[in-house]
């Protein structure tokens, strides 16, 4: 792709969650997130691989589905109530239609199809930013109307989805799938919360993705795109190999490294509302995504040359491994102490 085509793409998305995160008027919000669409699918299909451009094409039909009805659900609180204030969300039927609207943009379940075929059909870089960057302006949108959503039907579509995610991922071998389903795991966790708490929703949206940039980018460098070819990571770069488990650990939600924080927050704050049955059953669903990390960790590092694999093995990195990598692998992994000061923050 031309590099000032790329440009222009990149700055259209970061303008495009600049005025989704920064307005109060829900015409605005959806002009962001209709700027971010736009930005987006070119990067999608820039391949032009028909899986790519599948993948763009689900992607459109959906987002522009989950904008539709954004916009008329705002203006049908409109109608009733004669605002367009977003934190002003108070007809029952207008707050229906929002969570259906976002939980299409973000991928909860029961409107999770497209994502991990979208992530599928993409490169790692673009897969990158739809796991994380094009996830923030609707989760933003959900914070500033967290007030007025039903919290018993965002329970069910978050326990719903950790366990969709955590069961769909177990026969997976393409890592952007694996991811993918991750994803709508953790989103499972930050719904759940959301009524109760909305800063543990963003802390827990911070860092899946710091843990998620991580291994992306992890996954980058090492060129990796299946568990086949992860076997023979090992032998190109064995330090990042090692370290791409312990991020993996991480984002399972294992002590004592970083992941392990949103969610021991969450089980507090859920047990705090006399939430116990919930907390109990979100977390005993997360077992079935610590399977597959544990999986990936496993080929990772313990399966390893010489094993017999139908892969030629690659004895030098095809990227080297840049700076990026190493902050954001580092801070996925030891950011447990800094639970006593988010605790403490108001």
């Amino acid at each position: 792709m031309n590099p000032q085509a790329k440009l222009i793409f990149s700055m259209s998305l970061l303008l495009g969650t600049t005025i989704t995160i920064s307005s109060n008027h829900w015409v605005m919000a959806w002009t962001g997130l209709e700027i971010n669409t736009l930005a987006i699918l070119p990067l999608i299909s820039k391949s032009h691989h028909p899986r790519a451009i599948e993948a763009s094409t689900k992607y459109f039909l959906t987002q522009a589905t989950a904008s539709t009805l954004l916009l008329f659900s705002s203006m049908t609180n409109a109608w009733f109530t004669g605002q367009w204030d977003i934190t002003q969300l108070n007809h029952p039927m207008s707050c229906m239609l929002l969570t259906t609207a976002i939980s299409m943009k973000l991928g909860l379940v029961p409107f999770h199809f497209w994502f991990p075929e979208v992530l599928q059909g993409s490169s790692l870089t673009t897969s990158l930013l739809l796991a994380t960057i094009m996830k923030f302006p609707p989760t933003i949108l959900l914070l500033l109307t967290s007030q007025s959503l039903n919290p018993t039907l965002l329970s069910m579509m978050a326990i719903a989805s950790a366990a969709l995610g955590g069961w769909m991922g177990l026969n997976q071998t393409q890592i952007r799938k694996i991811l993918a389903f991750s994803s709508i795991s953790h989103l499972g966790w930050m719904a759940i919360i959301l009524t109760y708490s909305p800063k543990l929703t963003l802390i827990t949206f911070y860092l899946y993705s710091l843990t998620t940039a991580a291994i992306f980018l992890t996954l980058t460098s090492t060129n990796t795109l299946k568990l086949a070819t992860l076997m023979t990571t090992w032998s190109k770069t064995p330090t990042l190999t090692a370290t791409l488990m312990l991020i993996l650990l991480s984002l399972a939600g294992l002590p004592p490294l970083t992941g392990f924080l949103p969610k021991w927050l969450i089980i507090q704050e859920l047990t705090k509302q006399d939430l116990t049955t919930a907390a109990t059953v979100i977390a005993l669903l997360s077992l079935l995504g610590l399977f597959f990390y544990l999986r990936l960790a496993y080929c990772a590092t313990i399966t390893i040359s010489p094993s017999s694999t139908n892969y030629m093995k690659h004895w030098q990195t095809s990227k080297s491994i840049n700076t990026l990598t190493s902050i954001l692998t580092s801070l996925s992994i030891m950011l447990l102490p800094l639970s006593p000061t988010i605790l403490t923050t108001p």
